[in-house]
């Protein structure tokens, strides 16, 4: 089989099952780099930059830039920079995406960086680089003592981490006479462009304070939100892939139909046509943040801890059920939508159809137990805050004190059983002998009691307790009874709409 390439996407004999580039290449100049070229960066922001060449041309083509590996630059060098995106749904797509016109190896080829971000073409400097790579502390500023800073603050010039790399950078274009670009986090972090402006600045006060002035007032850091799901590339990708589109690819990347970008709108230069191919600019990026969270990860989080007690394996096969996705349709409609304000931009009725119809993909397989890790540190996040605003604007917590109760039960019998438990928490939670008690107002309480996770307001709430004492009595009572956990859901759910 022909392998993917320049040549081969010229062939009159083609085939037309797959999407290619419109625009030239060849005549493509980069404007974007990109440090951390991965599989989200490759199925995302790489493709609304390629959909946006498409359809409105312009010099944007991406410089990636990995931090560490050099297979991202190995394997695709080899096939001209190209590779294929497969949208997964219920009949897959295929794009063969052109965008990455370079690949570079920090510490290998760390001038040449260097080069690309003090270039005058150079607009947009963008990551994916997870929170780690901020480098920031617990208090939320730069941690100095961190190896990769360090080493960066005692050799400015040969930097390491991507602080470093954005810091150099901007300061060789200061000293060129250039403007600042735009750093642009594309990280699942919320408030990113704040906190990455932050180690930035942070870091460029130890080398020069008027470097950081410059910096604070000339270069933009958007916050953002993003979301789409992104398989791993596994061999059986590649091979059913390569057969797909009449070539080999050795590293194409697969994602789930639904994809959503949306940006602040504090931007300093020019950009791609990203609105034209769907990218949202908003002054209320925390507004879609929050839908994401209590709608997608919220809902999540429930299928994940009531859907393993039923034993259910997927995201997919938890949904399928009818009484499940019942249950998490009617947590949606009536205890997370109007929890908050939504976005103007949004249609947040639409939104929630859509988060519960990608559940039912049968292409991605999410795993439920993936999920479920580090659970202490999730429900702060998608589940404690729309309890705590559904109380103030006198609402209903009945479906989410259940949700909440999956996870206690979920904890309860991993520690009954000795099972392992993937949690920055498992070893507290060993030492409560409450999680273990046999009576469920025992077991809430003691959860409740653990101050780091639920503070100290819950535990003095007594309808919050009673809610969740009665949830936690009918997963037990229903199990013990040998009811599965579909009907106790829906038991529960029509025991609501009585009241």
């Amino acid at each position: 089989m022909r392998k993917l390439s320049t040549a081969w996407l010229l062939e009159p004999q083609r085939r037309q099952a797959v999407a290619i580039p419109r625009y030239d290449r060849a005549q493509t100049g980069i404007g974007i780099v990109h440090i951390g070229p991965g599989a989200f960066h490759r199925a995302h922001q790489a493709v609304y930059t390629e959909n946006a060449m498409n359809r409105s041309g312009g010099n944007w083509g991406i410089c990636g830039v990995s931090l560490r590996s050099s297979d991202a630059r190995d394997i695709l060098s080899q096939q001209d920079l190209l590779y294929t995106l497969a949208i997964l749904d219920k009949s897959s797509r295929y794009q063969v995406i052109g965008a990455i016109r370079e690949i570079l190896v920090a510490g290998e080829q760390s001038d040449a960086i260097l080069a690309r971000l003090s270039a005058d073409t150079t607009r947009i400097v963008s990551l994916t680089i997870t929170e780690k790579g901020y480098c920031l502390n617990a208090d939320g500023r730069l941690d100095l003592a961190h190896p990769d800073i360090a080493a960066d603050l005692d050799n400015p010039g040969r930097p390491q981490s991507a602080i470093g790399f954005l810091v150099e950078g901007l300061r060789l274009r200061r000293a060129s006479g250039l403007t600042a670009f735009t750093v642009l986090s594309c990280d699942n972090v919320s408030g990113n462009g704040t906190k990455l402006r932050t180690s930035v600045l942070d870091y460029a006060r130890q080398i020069d304070g008027e470097l950081a002035n410059w910096i604070a007032d000339c270069a933009a850091f958007p916050n953002t939100m993003v979301d789409s799901i992104t398989p791993k590339t596994e061999d059986y990708t590649i091979a059913s892939v390569s057969d797909a589109i009449g070539a080999q690819d050795n590293w194409p990347i697969q994602r789930e139909a639904f994809t959503q970008w949306v940006i602040e709108n504090n931007w300093s230069g020019d950009r791609p046509d990203w609105e034209g191919v769907g990218v949202v600019f908003t002054n209320n990026v925390e507004g879609f943040e929050k839908a994401k969270l209590r709608l997608l990860n919220c809902l999540h989080s429930t299928l994940a801890y009531a859907g393993s007690l039923a034993g259910f394996a997927t995201v997919y096969e938890a949904a399928s059920d009818s009484r499940f996705r019942q249950f998490i349709s009617d947590l949606a409609r009536e205890e997370i939508i109007g929890s908050f304000e939504a976005p103007g931009e949004l249609d947040i009725e639409r939104y929630s159809e859509s988060v519960i119809s990608r559940f039912l993909n049968p292409e991605i397989r999410h795993q439920l137990a993936q999920i479920a890790w580090d659970g202490s540190q999730k429900i702060q996040m998608r589940l404690l805050p729309v309890i705590r605003d559904n109380l103030k604007l006198q609402r209903p917590t009945r479906h989410l004190c259940l949700a909440l109760a999956s996870w206690f039960e979920f904890i309860c019998l991993a520690l009954r059983a000795g099972r392992e438990i993937v949690d920055p928490m498992a070893a507290q939670f060993a030492r409560m002998p409450a999680l273990t008690d046999r009576d469920a107002g025992n077991v809430v309480n003691g959860f409740l009691g653990i101050e780091a996770i639920f503070g100290d307001d819950l535990i003095h709430n007594p309808l919050i307790i009673r809610q969740l004492t009665d949830s936690l009595d009918s997963l037990r009572i229903g199990m013990a009874r040998g009811q599965s956990i579909a009907d106790i859901l829906d038991k529960r759910t029509r025991d609501v709409q009585i009241r």
